[in-house]
């Protein structure tokens, strides 16, 4: 079993940085390719980056490109997502979902365990 926890969410003005963090544990996640979605009040999960365990490729769907930043230590076993230029759009909560087969890709489907989610608000 892999268990994820998601970190570093929080309030931030439009314009402004957060670093999101996935740490896993259970289990070897290192081959596993990792994904980053996200929920925002009444509307669908919705995915937003994805990588896979070798650290390429990466995946981002097309709000967040130029922005977001996906990344991940193998070491740590941890991936990240650096948000920049957040907009009051970007508010949601993010969760992170490993997938064992290592594809990676945008389909929620794909991907086998989930973290319980970090809250993520950015005020106009």
């Amino acid at each position: 079993q892999v268990q994820l926890v998601e970190s570093g969410g929080g309030l931030v003005q439009a314009g402004g940085s957060l670093r999101l963090s996935c740490a896993a544990s259970g289990r070897t996640v290192s081959t596993y390719a990792t994904g980053w979605f996200r929920q925002a009040p009444g509307k669908e999960r919705e995915f937003v980056a994805a990588i896979r365990w070798s650290g390429g490729p990466t995946w981002y769907a097309d709000p967040v490109k130029g922005r977001f930043a996906i990344s991940r230590d193998n070491a740590k076993n941890t991936v990240y997502l650096q948000m920049n230029s957040l907009k009051p759009e970007d508010t949601a909560v993010y969760y992170c979902a490993a997938d064992r087969e290592g594809l990676g890709g945008g389909y929620a489907r794909q991907y086998d365990y989930w973290g319980q989610g970090t809250q993520v608000t950015v005020s106009s």
